[in-house]
């Protein structure tokens, strides 16, 4: 399933990957001649696909996943803010941690907005992940900066250190407009052209923030944001989940690309971005799973199902967003919302070969007569098989290569102890508890 430059199923169907980058996609038979390869795998029971692109987390959050939103930590005060949790040693072992998960996942490409960005940065990059990673922009003095100049000061570093880095992208990444002066997001615009950069944030993400918008500068945040030149092409919104009829037409005039985050969004009761609306308008949107303390799981495919599911349930219509969309969102979607559409998302010679399989050689995937519907429905992130980023091999029939998983386990165990203040357990005894 190419995803581009045609949708559907292409069966029979063959992948030539040279250097790292796709080199052709056509009849198994015809490339058989065309090439002759060092390698040759076959997968006669899956479907390959794109990586999946997760266009918006929080990968230093991993950790923090099933902890309250806003409890403190061991010794300090009950008024401490989720974010006191935060540590740059937390960032990066929690990025290590996610990575992994979302490469088991079939996820080869992620965008992440967290404190310490330079952290998740070194990580991805040094696993040879493709990342788009977040630079915060703040007002106020927080973990990682002390206000809106140290916060330009160390992005304008970090923007010198990977502007050549094969694996990592830099983008603006503002909290939320709701918390920003028009000075400072017109500011936020001009460096962003300057550096010819991206600028990714929530917009519209609550009703909350919508009406205190409309309170407090007479503008819903879209038309805020629209009368401040903001909107336009090389501008990612995030969540969408308040969106009026009108504020529609303005996405797609605009040309600016969304993310939705389906279960992290139903999860918070936040509503549910429009998306087959805007896929009808031309929008392009990716999906995201949101911070892991919201939705879990690192896993799109599971996005993708969630996001088919709710588009049917507000329209009232049986696959209102069909599974062959769906798995454009996903794919696709996500890569273009990143800045990355002319690299990677789809199956397309001279992209680069990010791939995954996906077995369908199973009872829940029977019969796999549409094989969209059988990835969105039938499979789950347990199917993926194999995964290649630049043509290497991250996952091999159900085996992580990447990383020791045994040797995350116990990373993870390590800091849910020192985050809960408990006595250490032996592996053994937390299992039996479990």
């Amino acid at each position: 399933m190419p995803i581009a430059p045609a949708s559907g199923a292409l069966y029979e169907h063959a992948v030539a990957v040279c250097a790292g980058r796709i080199a052709a996609v056509g009849p198994s038979a015809e490339l058989a001649l065309r090439f002759a390869p060092r390698e040759r795998l076959t997968r006669p029971h899956h479907i390959v696909l794109p990586g999946f692109v997760n266009a918006h987390t929080r990968a230093g959050r991993t950790l923090l996943r099933g902890r309250p939103a806003r409890a403190a930590p061991p010794g300090a005060g009950a008024s401490s803010a989720a974010a006191s949790w935060v540590s740059a040693d937390l960032v990066r072992d929690g990025a290590r941690l996610a990575i992994a998960e979302m490469l088991r996942a079939g996820i080869t490409c992620f965008g992440s907005r967290d404190l310490y960005p330079e952290e998740v940065a070194r990580v991805a990059s040094a696993a040879r992940m493709r990342a788009a990673i977040g630079l915060p922009v703040e007002e106020h003095p927080n973990e990682w900066a002390d206000g809106l100049t140290g916060h330009l000061a160390k992005a304008e570093r970090l923007w010198d250190e990977y502007r050549s880095d094969a694996w990592v992208s830099l983008h603006f990444a503002p909290e939320s407009a709701h918390g920003l002066s028009d000075a400072t997001l017109a500011h936020i615009r001009m460096v962003a052209d300057e550096l010819d950069a991206r600028i990714v944030m929530p917009v519209h993400e609550t009703l909350e923030e919508t009406r205190a918008s409309l309170a407090r500068h007479g503008m819903r945040p879209l038309e805020r944001l629209h009368s401040l030149g903001l909107l336009r092409p090389g501008f990612t919104a995030v969540y969408l989940s308040v969106l009026a009829d009108t504020e529609l037409e303005l996405l797609a005039r605009t040309g600016i690309s969304g993310v939705a985050c389906p279960q992290a969004s139903a999860r918070r009761g936040l509503g549910f971005c429009r998306l087959s609306e805007l896929a009808e308008r031309g929008v392009a949107i990716g999906l995201g799973t949101g911070s892991p303390t919201a939705a879990f799981a690192l896993d799109v495919l599971a996005e993708a199902r969630m996001a088919t599911l709710l588009a049917s349930a507000a329209a009232g219509a049986r696959d209102a967003l069909p599974a062959e969309r769906a798995l454009e969102l996903a794919t696709l979607g996500g890569a273009t919302a990143l800045g990355l559409k002319s690299v990677a998302g789809s199956l397309e010679p001279g992209k680069v070969a990010d791939l995954i399989t996906i077995d369908v050689a199973s009872l829940g995937c029977q019969p796999d007569c549409s094989p969209a519907q059988t990835v969105v429905f039938g499979a789950s992130r347990e199917r993926v098989s194999d995964v290649w980023i630049n043509g290497v091999a991250r996952v091999a029939q159900g085996r992580l290569l990447a990383y020791d998983e045994e040797e995350l386990l116990e990373l993870a165990r390590g800091w849910d102890e020192r985050l809960s203040g408990a006595a250490p357990h032996s592996a053994t005894a937390r299992r039996g508890a479990a």
